[in-house]
């Protein structure tokens, strides 16, 4: 393309699609920030849809765009396309000076969240006030819905969509999430517009358009028994007659950052509304969406950028008789009310999904992080730590209304997580490292007590609460204002409790208490089931260390094996050696914790574990897990499934099939093998009947017949098999398979040399080969009457 200042605006973007099949993207970059500083609004506004779509991908996946989740620091481009988007760089350019305008971009209304999409179709309003007022009629013949955003809405939804939108899934799990470029663009972008210190830049076009219009004015009585449930009546408001309302006028200051924070929230949380939730607990429903592990990570980045923005509040001046009350900034308002109020139900939802739903392995760890992460805020400050180590850092009392104010994320979480690692391999010290962690975040001096106060507080009756209406910060879905003038906190702490505990789980909610007995005794269970894993751990280390032992001393022989971590059944890689000793010392903190948290002594720990008994014995571990018996065979009970989880029984696996159609081993002929069961084949079919007569005798010959015709391990239960399958098995039949061996064919060719030796002819040979095979079976039947008798 040649000079862009030179290019006539109808074909600026068929130019710039055509450059960017031929172009590399240094050289259409540099095309593109030619363009943005020299054309007009009016000819900009053309191009930025495509633009946009072009760098983010299209919301349906099919267009990649640039990449950015698998763009890394080892590429080329990679320091390019982060000046190009950071939010200092041409791209926000573009978006400035197309927001001075009344530019209006569409979306689809299907690429909303779930509960939004939903609320759109039935024409009621959604909670979030980011979709008001936007909501533009079809055309005649269009059944789509969409809503219309201004350049900086438009820019920030692809940015967030960007993450969840439909990719290459295996090209994504062979590259590192916190590496890419989409991951460090997130964090820029917190970091520029959600400012740690000093304010927000800026924009370097004035804008008077830009800012997000408060919902509309609604009702603020709201009945003490509702706790700051949404009431219905004050949601159906239908959404083509919804009212424009301007903006507080302090709002301009932040409205950037408001956008972006509640464009983040709304794509990556909000896929699940509180019905939706409490439906997905019925294992019938379709789950609407599931978060990837990168989707995890990018949130815990969010978590973890708000605490810190939050924390950075100034603390108040105290209040003076003589002068008017301080002013305090949108900013610093902002500030005080982001977690509570833009992100703590959203994530509580998306959390409780992912702890159920979630696979039962190491992954879960980004979905564990998270959850730690948005409940320990003190580790955001920006203070420095003390000497004293994390599990010794006493939580400070001035965390205890956050505590109180996220009650169920501390409580019902945990229950969630109890509930899985019950149901975890243990062994595995990816796993072990899980409940050590959540354990020792939880045993943190006072923060166990400070949950206890708050459940304490939950559980007081109604009736010694003062009567009065909810005050304080009401919801966006209550009528209140995101910037709306900090109104007189609530005075009575129990009343807020409430207030948090059925505004996520409903007015009819059960709660279960984390101190409870219910909850108490599911903590029993796992520390029995850790003390299992520990036992476990250690014996496998033991035959690991044997087994290497072992190998070193017979691989002078070239006997020995060369994958050391086959030494025991079912073993991975990390599940052997040194690993196994990292999981004996997670497990063992993992129980300290678990009793500072519960306030369990060492005579109860002693006990718990002396009730395992026979558990805990080495010969126990031989043995058939629990099951019972069913028509095809065995089942497993939930204790069987523990016990093999826990590696504390196991089936002996052996091959359950006709043992004549066993796969041709390295040490036999595939040609004799072939040979030999046809023979043996038409020998079994011709002669069956006489066959299963010699053997129901109960006389020495039908011993006798049973020891050659039958298979000696067939009665032996080793692993799960039909009825079928072993009636089979136990049928008498001749095996000429045993002939194909090289072995035997190297014994037998030794015998016939040595007849020969002695002048002895092949039939002389044969003959006496089997005189030999029939007394070796007499003398051992006899042997065995012998030792059935004594």
């Amino acid at each position: 393309m040649s000079s862009p200042s030179l290019q006539q605006p109808s074909f600026l973007l068929a130019n710039l699609k055509a450059d960017a099949t031929t172009k590399p993207l240094v050289q259409r970059c540099q095309d593109l920030l030619k363009i943005i500083d020299e054309y007009p609004p009016k000819e900009l506004h053309l191009i930025f849809p495509w633009l946009v779509e072009n760098v983010f991908g299209s919301l349906d996946g099919v267009v990649s765009g640039w990449n950015l989740r698998l763009l890394h620091s080892r590429s080329s481009d990679f320091n390019l396309v982060l000046d190009f988007l950071s939010p200092s760089g041409p791209m926000m350019k573009l978006v400035y000076k197309l927001q001075a305008e009344e530019y209006k971009y569409e979306v689809p209304v299907n690429y909303l969240p779930g509960p939004v999409k939903a609320c759109i179709q039935e024409g009621v309003l959604p909670d979030c006030p980011l979709f008001h007022n936007k909501l533009q009629f079809p055309l005649p013949g269009v059944l789509t819905l969409n809503v219309a955003l201004n350049p900086f809405e438009f820019f920030m939804f692809n940015l967030a969509y960007c993450l969840v939108a439909p990719r290459n899934c295996l090209q994504l799990q062979l590259c590192s999430s916190t590496d890419s470029a989409y991951f460090l663009l997130v964090d820029r972008y917190l970091k520029y517009f959600l400012p740690i210190e000093g304010s927000v830049p800026a924009s370097p076009f004035t804008d008077s358009r830009g800012s997000v219009a408060a919902p509309s004015p609604r009702a603020s009585s709201v009945s003490f028994a509702g706790y700051g449930v949404h009431s219905p009546s004050l949601l159906k408001h239908h959404i083509f007659h919804q009212p424009s309302v301007n903006a507080d006028p302090a709002a301009q200051e932040i409205w950037r950052s408001e956008t972006l924070l509640q464009m983040f929230v709304e794509i990556w949380l909000h896929h699940y509304s509180l019905d939706l939730y409490q439906k997905l607990q019925s294992p019938q429903v379709k789950e609407p969406f599931n978060p990837s592990e990168e989707h995890v990570l990018v949130v815990r980045l969010l978590v973890k950028h708000l605490h810190a923005f939050s924390s950075s509040l100034k603390p108040e001046p105290p209040p003076s008789p003589a002068h008017s009350p301080p002013h305090t900034s949108p900013l610093e308002e902002f500030k005080r009310v982001v977690v509570q109020r833009f992100v703590q139900q959203k994530l509580y939802l998306f959390l409780q999904h992912c702890f159920g739903h979630w696979p039962l392995d190491a992954s879960f760890r980004a979905v564990l992080e998270t959850w730690l992460s948005y409940i320990q805020p003190w580790r955001y400050t920006g203070e420095k730590p003390n000497a004293q180590p994390d599990q010794n850092r006493t939580v400070l009392d001035k965390w205890e209304p956050f505590v109180h104010e996220n009650l169920l994320l501390y409580t019902k979480l945990f229950q969630g997580f109890l509930n899985r690692a019950t149901r975890t391999d243990l062994v595995n010290a990816k796993n072990a490292l899980m409940v050590f962690r959540a354990a020792k975040v939880l045993a943190q001096p006072n923060l166990a007590d400070m949950i206890q106060r708050g459940e304490q507080l939950f559980l007081e009756p109604e009736q010694v609460l003062p009567h009065r209406q909810p005050r304080g910060y009401l919801t966006p879905g209550q009528g209140g204002c995101y910037l709306s003038p900090r109104q007189r906190m609530v005075t009575d702490t129990a009343f807020k409790v409430k207030s948090h505990v059925y505004s996520l789980e409903g007015q009819d909610c059960q709660y279960k208490q984390m101190f409870g007995s219910e909850v108490r005794a599911a903590v029993m269970r796992l520390i029995q089931i850790i003390a299992q894993a520990r036992h476990t751990a250690k014996r496998i280390s033991d035959q690991s260390s044997e087994a290497a032992a072992g190998g070193s001393f017979l691989s002078w022989f070239g006997l020995a094996s060369s994958d050391l971590s086959n030494a025991f059944p079912g073993a991975e890689p990390e599940d052997s050696g040194e690993y196994l000793k990292k999981t004996h010392e997670f497990l063992d903190r993992a129980l300290e914790n678990l009793c500072h948290i519960f306030k369990l002594n060492q005579n109860q720990l002693a006990q718990l574990v002396a009730n395992l008994g026979p558990a805990q014995d080495d010969g126990r571990a031989n043995q058939l897990p629990d099951c019972v018996q069913g028509e095809n065979g065995p089942v497993l009970t939930d204790l069987g499934r523990r016990q093999i989880i826990n590696g504390l029984r196991r089936f002996e696996v052996q091959y359950q099939g006709d043992p004549e159609l066993q796969p041709i081993r390295s040490y036999e002929s595939a040609l004799l093998v072939r040979l030999l069961y046809r023979a043996s084949s038409l020998l079994n079919n011709r002669l069956q009947a006489q066959m299963g007569a010699l053997c129901s005798r109960s006389d020495f010959l039908g011993r006798l017949g049973r020891r050659y015709l039958t298979d000696p391990d067939s009665c032996v239960r080793r692993s799960p098999m039909s009825r079928r399958a072993l009636e089979r098995r136990q049928q008498p039949r001749l095996s000429l398979r045993p002939l194909a061996s090289y072995r035997t064919l190297l014994l037998l060719l030794l015998v016939y040399a040595l007849g020969a030796l002695l002048s002895l002819g092949p039939l002389c040979s044969t003959a006496l080969l089997l005189m030999g095979a029939l007394l070796y079976g007499v003398l051992m039947t006899l042997c065995a009457e012998k030792l059935k008798t004594q």
